[in-house]
């Protein structure tokens, strides 16, 4: 597999992605968090390699919004509704790990970042 899903292209910019080295597959926990550094953020990943839509890879903020707290990547990752969601792990919040969205409460959301899979290296898409 040469790429991964990607998370989602800010639709305003019209030049395509650069993508830069973030880590390397063996760095990833399969259906569960991992955290990152990307330019000046924690970045936290979410692999899921068994996947029914197959092998798919996210970048999401780490910084969980009602608590301020770098704990995303600690979250449990599950299905609510038909969406893959994270949750957090002191409230129990719920994002949507495709936009950031969350479920319970529509004013909050998380940073996400278009990423992916090439070979053994994952790379996120820089800014």
């Amino acid at each position: 597999m040469s790429q991964s899903n990607v998370v989602r292209l800010d639709s305003r910019s019209t030049a395509p992605a650069v993508w830069q080295v973030l880590c390397s597959r063996a760095d990833l926990v399969a259906n569960s968090g991992v955290v990152a550094w990307h330019e000046g953020a924690q970045v936290a990943l979410f692999h899921l390699p068994d996947n029914a839509e197959g092998e798919q890879l996210f970048a999401i903020d780490n910084r969980d919004p009602k608590s301020g707290a770098n704990v995303i990547g600690r979250g449990i990752v599950g299905n609510l509704k038909g969406e893959l969601v994270i949750a957090s792990p002191l409230y129990k919040q719920h994002f949507r790990l495709q936009d950031g969205s969350c479920m319970e409460y529509p004013e909050q959301s998380l940073r996400v970042w278009p990423v992916r899979l090439e070979g053994d290296v994952v790379q996120i898409a820089a800014g």
